[in-house]
């Protein structure tokens, strides 16, 4: 992993904590919710304040995240907002934390001008074991706080303050009128500058999570489903009528369709289709040229076509069925027949604009993995898995790719590959699921759903 630290592509961008104040705040706050302190004095941390380094000193890379639910977090500056957040165990923790930082900037850039805030993403459930507490998760609530208590001493304060002002005799209450001016000692003016935080409960009712191998839970869709990256026989009994896995292509393929959530690369509107089915074709070429033990270094198009030409035998059918898309797209070949069924069907996808695209692109990576640069964008926990285990030349060759095409402008090339413009309906033809050329009639789809028969 050395190779995509050094250049950034792994635990970049994360907030430096090296000043003895700010590392006395992180220990008081960790302290506060673990009971645990470190000795370092130079760390990084993410969005949560959940740093490697300290992971490594207290030998526990969950020490703010124990069974990988209800995640804590230590706030030492709004900056954090920027910074990656390392360990998911849940899609939505990211986006969650995020808006709780930047609908609360101020209040947070006050609180942490003199202390660190520290709190927990609380939901319904304190363990998952099993998958159908997972169904239980449907609302977050954000419980945050000074290690000092300052937000508990804001409304404490202002408890007494109303009533100060309703009861007839307050003026006359002593030990009223000393608790508030106790209490003003730690909070300040809260009339001037109120330290409440606002917007602290998050819906999460479509997910991906790292329990039990990866799970996607679609709940909020006309026609829900939970997606399997393992074998979805072993999950056992689930409160939800369809579940499949990655091999379940064809029903993969209609769970897209009957909810509209993905669109074939080529009938985008505003994207290179032809492009970004090159670059999925000579990462296919990579990593058989790999695997075979070539030399990857400085190659350009001409060594990609040599590759390719060297290695056809060895070609999956991912090439053969991205390449016939290609021809028909550049005006050099027919319209291919790709099915669900076919390896390279959803590789010719991308997420629909929807409010789960990313969670929709992020699912895509999964189910094609040999195209790097999506699975390093949309699943970056697979992609480090996947990683480890590739020969040294891919290592090579995709760090500095990755490097050299996507870190320089990571806004630039999402928008590239991921972007959304209204698209061109009627002039470029569907990519249909096997045997569903057609949507199926509602009647046939209330009666056995719409990706076929309920598992048994």
């Amino acid at each position: 992993m050395k190779r995509l630290i050094e250049k950034g592509l792994m635990f970049g961008n994360l907030y430096h904590v090296q000043s003895p104040a700010l590392v006395d705040r992180y220990n008081r706050a960790l302290e506060h919710l673990t009971g645990k302190t470190t000795a370092l004095d130079d760390f990084h941390i993410d969005i949560s304040g959940y740093s490697p380094e300290v992971g490594d000193d207290l030998g526990d890379h969950l020490y703010l995240n124990h069974g990988g639910v209800n995640r804590q977090f230590i706030l030492l500056s709004p900056e954090q907002k920027r910074c990656p957040l390392l360990n998911v165990k849940f899609s939505t923790s990211h986006d969650i934390l995020h808006r709780f930082i930047t609908q609360n900037a101020a209040q947070l850039f006050a609180l942490t001008a003199t202390d660190a805030v520290a709190g927990e993403m609380v939901n319904s459930v304190f363990e998952v074991s099993s998958p159908a507490r997972l169904f239980d998760i449907r609302r977050i609530e954000i419980e945050a706080d000074t290690p000092g208590g300052t937000l508990q001493h804001a409304n404490d304060l202002a408890r007494l303050i109303d009533r100060f002002k309703d009861e007839e005799d307050a003026w006359f209450d002593d030990v009223l009128i000393a608790k508030m001016i106790t209490l003003a000692g730690k909070t300040g003016d809260i009339a001037r500058n109120p330290v409440r935080l606002k917007h602290k409960v998050y819906e999460q009712k479509n997910f991906w999570t790292a329990h039990f191998g990866g799970l996607y839970l679609f709940q909020d869709l006309k026609h829900p489903a939970l997606i399997s990256a393992k074998d979805k026989d072993k999950l056992g009994k689930l409160p939800i009528k369809y579940v499949f896995d990655c091999g379940d292509r064809n029903r993969i393929a209609k769970f897209f369709d009957y909810n509209d959530l993905a669109e074939s690369i080529v009938k985008a509107k505003g994207v290179d289709g032809a492009a970004i089915l090159q670059q999925k074709m000579d990462f296919i070429v990579i990593d058989i040229a790999a695997d075979a033990g070539f030399d990857l270094t400085g190659l350009n198009r001409a060594d990609m076509r040599r590759l390719a030409r060297q290695n056809a035998s060895m070609l999956p059918q991912e090439y053969s069925g991205l390449s016939a898309l290609l021809n028909w797209s550049t005006g050099g070949g027919d319209w291919p027949s790709i099915t669900s069924e076919h390896p390279a069907y959803f590789y010719t996808l991308r997420a629909a604009d929807t409010p789960d695209h990313d969670l929709i692109n992020m699912l895509l990576a999964e189910l094609c993995p040999l195209d790097i640069r999506q699975l390093f964008i949309c699943h970056k926990e697979l992609f480090y898995r996947q990683y480890a285990d590739w020969p040294d030349a891919k290592k090579t060759y995709v760090a500095n790719f990755l490097e050299r095409e996507y870190q320089v402008d990571k806004a630039g090339a999402r928008a590239a590959l991921f972007g959304h413009e209204p698209d061109m309906a009627g002039e470029v033809p569907e990519i249909a699921p096997a045997k569903v050329m057609n949507k199926a009639p509602e009647a046939m789809i209330q009666r056995v759903g719409p990706w076929g028969a309920v598992r048994r």
